[in-house]
């Protein structure tokens, strides 16, 4: 029986999905197992994963339910005491989860192991950022209400039978679904974090601004089912909840490398949003440099369209 049961949920991945298997097969620890959803691809995602000989390896093929039950169905695959999910476009150092596993291991009273997070770019030139450097342990909830510090699915190692104590992933809040789930199990378990940053999280600059209202709408609903389960005692956070969350979407609409007027509108009126709901985040860093890019981006943005007026009324006036 392994000690280890890891998830990777996967849809058209096959530019990634070969990249992220190997950064488990390079771990430190590796008495693991190695689950893979093929979760209804069209690409060649399924072929790459026949091309690969390891016996720890398996993988199944289900029509395509999104990522919250592609995870749930790892978790009936699993096997393991301990469950570490893996998008299929992120990466692990190589001791993320030896370093998971001891902490655990050291702090028996606790059931989630989590790291810190880089940021990695979508370009060719794969750039490492780091993420915030927090130090939350024990009982988390609070902190978890604000803001989702585990940043994306790919970071804890988690305690199988806290797991089965909280229910499964809820496909209605994705793409905010590991949020809501960190949330129950800060419910029913101590986390334990390891300082150092273990987790590669690609990010894309080309999400389209559909893409990004059906992450605010997911978003919403997420924090709002987390109140109503919440007890009276952390109902007066919400207001720093929907501000964190604000601040999110205003730095998701500037993503684009598209100069679009209406993006920037869009990320402004989040900002202003998430002042309004918290004005102390003014004194924060990272607000302060969203305001700071959001003025960048109406500027260039203004000259852009300016050069295409001024380009048309050439052409107007070329015709004449």
């Amino acid at each position: 029986m392994p000690k280890i049961s890891v998830i990777i949920p996967a849809y058209n991945a096959e530019h990634t999905i070969v990249e992220t298997i190997q950064s488990v097969q390079q771990q430190t620890f590796q008495d693991f197992e190695l689950i893979i959803i093929d979760d209804g691809s069209k690409d060649r995602t399924l072929e790459l994963l026949q091309t690969i000989n390891d016996e720890r390896l398996k993988f199944f093929s289900y029509e395509n339910g999104g990522v919250a039950k592609a995870r749930n169905r790892g978790i009936s695959h699993a096997n393991a005491e301990y469950i570490a999910f893996l998008d299929a476009d992120d990466l692990w150092t190589p001791d993320k989860l030896e370093l998971q596993l001891a902490a655990l291991q050291k702090n028996p009273e606790a059931g989630v192991a989590y790291s810190w997070t880089y940021y990695l770019s979508d370009s060719p030139k794969k750039v490492l950022f780091p993420g915030n450097i927090v130090y939350f342990y024990g009982e988390v909830y609070a902190q978890l209400l604000v803001n989702n510090f585990l940043a994306s699915g790919s970071n804890p190692l988690i305690c199988r039978k806290v797991i089965e104590s909280i229910g499964e992933f809820d496909p209605a809040c994705t793409p905010c679904e590991d949020w809501d789930f960190y949330l129950r199990l800060a419910t029913r378990c101590f986390f334990v974090v390891v300082p150092k940053h273990q987790i590669l999280y690609r990010q894309s600059s080309n999400s389209s601004s559909s893409q990004i209202k059906a992450v605010e709408k997911a978003g919403l609903l997420t924090i709002q089912k987390a109140y109503q389960a919440a007890p009276p005692k952390f109902q007066y956070l919400k207001p720093q909840s929907l501000a964190w969350f604000y601040q999110y979407c205003t730095q998701q609409y500037l993503k684009p490398d598209v100069n679009n007027i209406d993006a920037v509108i869009q990320a402004g009126t989040r900002l202003w949003m998430a002042i309004r709901l918290h004005p102390q985040i003014l004194l924060q860093d990272y607000a302060q440099s969203l305001i700071r890019w959001l003025i960048k981006k109406w500027i260039l943005t203004l000259v852009q369209q300016v050069g295409v007026a001024k380009s048309k009324m050439l052409l107007l006036n070329s015709k004449d």
